[in-house]
């Protein structure tokens, strides 16, 4: 039972080391294609979010220190692009005293992304209505 035992936990032990593996290998990779993001419409984004994106268009005045400065994208969850290509920009989220987990990451080809879990997701931010949407 032993022998069996040994051999089933050194199974998963590989499959867990194969999984790790292949996580840190997509983590690494060449960041996220712009159609694998979901999108949100800007109407949908939460008031504070609009704000921030008016700030942005209206190049500040930015109410957090850290506004406007460089986004790495080391968790490669945006399209990759060279270090400086994108800003960060925090949303205020009521009832909080410090800046809180939501943000616009704005590309300097004019793109947005919205994350609310501080960097874990993205949805791109969809300013126009497609074509043949009221």
């Amino acid at each position: 039972m032993n022998g069996r035992r040994s051999r089933l936990t050194a199974a998963l032990l590989t499959a867990a080391g194969l999984i790790a593996f292949g996580a840190v290998a997509l983590l690494q990779g060449q960041g996220a294609a712009p159609e694998s993001l979901p999108e949100i419409a800007m109407a949908e984004l939460p008031v504070e979010a609009r704000a921030t994106i008016r700030l942005i268009r209206q190049g500040g005045p930015y109410p957090y220190e850290r506004d406007a400065t460089v986004f790495h994208n080391y968790e490669k969850r945006l399209p990759r692009h060279e270090t400086g290509y994108y800003r960060e920009y925090t949303v205020r989220t009521p009832g909080l005293t410090h800046r809180g987990a939501r943000r616009i990451v704005a590309g300097r080809g004019g793109e947005l992304y919205y994350t609310d879990d501080h960097y874990r997701s993205f949805m791109r931010i969809r300013e126009k209505r497609p074509a043949g949407e009221r």
